[in-house]
């Protein structure tokens, strides 16, 4: 699992970024991904997956 803390997340639209500590890459996350809810600044861990339109952050929990 990766490892990152929360930059932006709307909780009325459903989704945000999370920051990787391992190269500084924004990764999006949809709600549908969230194992608990998150908010800006959260430390969290994931697990990351091909989308549509580039990497999402799946199984994402608080750390």
């Amino acid at each position: 699992m990766k490892t990152g803390t929360v930059k932006f997340f709307n909780e009325a639209k459903g989704f945000g970024f999370i920051v990787q500590d391992e190269d500084n890459q924004e990764i999006f996350v949809h709600q549908t991904g969230l194992v608990h809810e998150i908010r800006e600044n959260d430390r969290v861990s994931f697990d990351i997956v091909d989308g549509r339109k580039g990497l999402n952050a799946v199984k994402v929990e608080r750390i």
